[in-house]
């Protein structure tokens, strides 16, 4: 995907569509920069500022709400946990657009909840959707020389209340495609 076939505007977060007619969120706020290993309790800290936030997903109207358990999951999960490198870093960054990553997501998915810790919570199942992101990357000069485009998929539980709540974002991942080139 070169820019050629794209026009990347300039700001902190937000969504251009790709060579492909995907949706990508261009992620240029990096709040967590890169180091040895992420500090998740930061983090968290920041994504706290999300709780009671509303976001609808474009695909399907929904309406996704974040409530006080998304921060502690996001930051401190097992899949969380196993990320290192790019993928880790890419995580951290991902906090800054968790509106426009909702509001993008495509591949609705169900599946029925089968752990019982998680009876009251997600009381009707679970939902998972695909997103995208990218982070921009630099040479060893400080230039912006292109960005990695990542994918994740958002964990949604349906609630006892009939309202849907983000849980988590799994599977962080660097695409394989070619990277958006500035």
């Amino acid at each position: 995907m070169l820019k050629s076939s794209i026009n990347i505007p300039t700001g902190n977060v937000f969504i251009i569509t790709d060579a492909e007619g995907k949706k990508v969120v261009v992620v240029n706020d990096l709040r967590f920069k890169r180091s040895k290993r992420v500090d998740w309790n930061t983090v968290e800290e920041y994504l706290k500022e999300y709780i009671g936030e509303c976001t609808e997903i474009l695909d399907t109207n929904e309406m996704i709400y974040i409530e006080s358990d998304f921060p502690d999951e996001y930051s401190h999960s097992k899949d969380t946990k196993v990320l290192r490198g790019p993928n880790e870093y890419a995580k951290s960054n991902a906090s800054v657009a968790i509106k426009e990553l909702i509001q993008i997501a495509t591949n609705k998915a169900f599946s029925e909840n089968h752990k019982d810790k998680h009876n009251s919570k997600a009381k009707y199942g679970w939902y998972r959707y695909d997103t995208r992101f990218a982070i921009p990357k630099y040479d060893n000069t400080g230039e912006l020389v292109g960005y990695n485009i990542f994918k994740g998929r958002l964990v949604i539980r349906h609630a006892q209340d009939g309202k849907l709540y983000l849980y988590d974002i799994l599977r962080i991942k660097k695409e394989t495609s070619k990277p958006l080139e500035s």
